[in-house]
């Protein structure tokens, strides 16, 4: 009877070993999960974002600085400084490249390299690279280690609203990466940016493609708008501007994303295929869970953990 006993407050014993690293992160400081939590009086930080089943993205840092960010399949962003402003991001790892909801099997690597005019961003040049596995060759039957598919240049242009000092449009230039031989841009988009107070109401991309450095006729069009804005703080205003702008262009159709930009949180929005005839708008909408100091906690069946600061 006394084994039995003893064998019950071992397990007892480790749960809550194994519950308190829940609890903590890779610092082992406490962390601060919200939804159950009456909040944080001092600064704070963004840890983690998490569904029901995945880790979608979990934060580290140096300092008061966000240094890396590992997302699903342990894909990791290495983000570096020049003093305070963000001067390169490195990427390794899968992407949903054509938005169906899951990640691809190619991998990808990027670097971004970000130039700054009057301590605004001006432009982001891009170097990127896709690998993937071959088919098996028989008598084998799994598939070979990953191969060089294609390299990418890419160029943004960032503008600003002279007025506003908001984030007023994209431009992107894209091409193939060809040894010995010149850059020439294949492809282009063209992206706007309408506010409603602070908060992004509206994002529309154009996409086309590009002849002898010409942009040629748009080819196919979305439009992002968000609606029912609350007058929480959404947890992303933790993060650096520039680090979301790059997340927003890790792939060419994550515009829907573009609610990061904004320091409160909208109720709901929509995208619509501006392309036929008559456009339909798919609509998604959710009802927030805040902490007592007005922070966003969970949104879009996504839970916001942070950690002190």
């Amino acid at each position: 009877m006394k084994q039995i006993f003893y064998f019950i407050l071992l397990i007892a014993g480790f749960s809550s070993i194994h519950s308190c690293k829940n609890l903590l992160d890779e610092d082992g400081n406490p962390l601060l999960d919200l939804n159950n939590t009456g909040g944080l009086s001092g600064p704070r930080a963004l840890y983690r974002e998490i569904t029901d089943k995945d880790t979608i993205a979990e934060y580290r840092y140096s300092g008061l600085l966000v240094t890396k960010v590992i997302t699903d399949s342990a894909s990791i962003t290495d983000i570096m400084y020049s003093g305070d402003k963000i001067s390169q991001i490195n990427f390794n790892g899968f992407l949903d490249l054509d938005g169906n909801g899951k990640l691809d099997k190619d991998s990808v690597s990027y670097t971004q390299l970000f130039t700054y005019v009057n301590n605004k961003l001006q432009m982001i040049s891009e170097n990127r690279s896709t690998f993937r596995r071959p088919p098996p060759v028989p008598p084998a039957t799994t598939p070979g280690p990953q191969t060089l598919l294609k390299k990418e240049k890419t160029l943004y242009s960032i503008k600003y609203n002279a007025a506003t000092a908001k984030l007023d449009s994209i431009i992107m230039k894209n091409g193939p990466d060809v040894t010995g031989a010149p850059l020439a841009f294949t492809d282009f988009s063209k992206t706007a940016y309408t506010y409603v107070g602070d908060n992004i109401s509206k994002v529309v991309r154009h996409y086309g493609t590009m002849a002898g450095g010409a942009f040629g006729a748009v080819t196919n069009r979305y439009s992002y708008e968000y609606y029912a804005y609350d007058n929480q703080v959404s947890p992303f205003t933790l993060l650096p501007e520039v680090y979301k702008i790059s997340r927003l262009l890790s792939t060419v159709i994550n515009d829907k994303e573009s609610l990061i930009l904004s320091p409160n949180n909208p109720k709901r929005w929509s995208v619509t295929d501006l392309t036929p005839a008559i456009p339909t708008p798919i609509v998604k909408s959710t009802n927030y869970v805040y902490d007592p100091q007005t922070y966003m906690t969970k949104g879009y069946g996504v839970n916001y953990i942070y950690k002190p600061q």
